[in-house]
């Protein structure tokens, strides 16, 4: 049986493809997730896509100690669970608390991950802590191109364990994808809309993730000016709880439902996002894309470089670039030269 844990909206749309053709093959796949209050994320996405999963554990708040003793306690239970399975590795996009139990318990890993850095040269000193904890356990390690493999073999693999795919992660999932007006209708639904208007959506950095210093003010502070200068709805996409996005924000909606989200980043005339994958998403859809997140990663950079997204850190660079990018279209050419071939990659998951 082959494990997967699905920790993050991402490594569910990531892996969704994979293992409906490993379900296809009549392999057998077994999923976890954690969630509990304040983070549903995952549990929402897995529902919305029809996978079968146990939760297990919770995400354990945005303080040090609080993530600490969750993660302690969902490898507890993760013991206690994975010997009533016959478990023959585990895939997961560095999930740190799946990684350690499995690496205790002698089970081959499968790791996937294209920010093993908060920085997007070969800086060391910007590991990310899942990659720190996760990485050296790979028995083998699936990256992007945009990752230099001297960068994984840092954290002591071989070369012989790096395993490389010719594209950006989100496009294994919008491949395939279909934009359909009237699901963005019917999701906007229950909000007032006004159709007339050009739409800005816009997502919060992971600002409670281990790897981000702190809640950065510029996406809040420019909000109001945006909207007064543009004229637009504003839709917030929450990281994490709304209430305080719908009291500081009552001119913008503010989504309450979990949705096919590709349908609102096409449909939108600009996307402001702090985030990556999502960031990720909007430009290869071809939405003008302007990413506030604090750092620059390996695939922020290739995107920058190639005209897909830019990259904003003060308020007042945020609220020009707005106004300058709203309504325009990207050249996605760039994308076109990457290449998915999920059956292989499958094949040196089981190899």
């Amino acid at each position: 049986m082959i494990w997967f844990d699905l920790v993050t909206p991402k490594s569910i749309l990531f892996f969704e493809p994979i293992i409906k053709k490993m379900k296809d093959k009549n392999i057998d796949v077994f999923i976890t997730t954690r969630g509990g209050e304040g983070y549903q994320e995952t549990v929402e996405l897995l529902d919305l896509y029809n996978l079968s999963y146990t939760n297990i554990g919770n995400f354990g708040g945005s303080s040090l100690k609080s993530k600490f003793e969750a993660s302690i306690d969902r490898q507890i239970k993760f013991m206690e669970f994975i010997g009533e399975h016959h478990i023959e590795r585990l895939v997961c996009l560095s999930s740190v608390d799946a990684c350690r139990v499995a690496f205790g318990l002698g089970i081959p890993i499968i790791n996937f991950y294209d920010i093993p850095l908060s920085d997007y040269t070969t800086n060391f000193t910007r590991a990310l802590p899942q990659a720190r904890l996760t990485i050296p356990l790979a028995h083998k390690m699936f990256k992007p191109f945009v990752v230099p493999d001297e960068v994984i073999e840092r954290f002591g693999l071989d070369s012989s364990q790096i395993y490389e795919y010719n594209f950006i992660d989100p496009l294994i999932w919008l491949q395939n994808f279909k934009y359909d007006f009237d699901y963005v209708k019917k999701a906007l639904k229950n909000y007032n809309m006004d159709y007339t208007k050009s739409t800005i959506v816009i997502r919060e950095e992971e600002y409670k993730s281990s790897y981000v210093d702190k809640k950065y003010p510029i996406l809040y502070e420019a909000i109001d000016e945006i909207q007064r200068l543009t004229d637009s709805n504003i839709i917030i996409i929450p990281r994490y709880e709304s209430k305080y996005l719908e009291k500081e924000f009552p001119k913008a909606i503010v989504l309450k439902e979990k949705i096919e989200i590709q349908h609102l980043l096409f449909f939108c005339d600009l996307f402001i996002g702090g985030g990556g994958t999502i960031n990720s998403e909007a430009c290869f859809l071809g939405t003008p894309t302007i990413s506030t997140r604090s750092f620059i990663s390996h695939y922020d950079k290739y995107q920058i470089d190639n005209n897909l997204m830019v990259w904003v850190d003060t308020k007042e660079e945020l609220i020009e670039k707005a106004r300058l990018l709203i309504g325009t279209k990207i050249d996605t050419s760039p994308i076109k030269q990457m290449g998915i071939d999920i059956d292989n990659i499958i094949k040196n998951i089981l190899d």
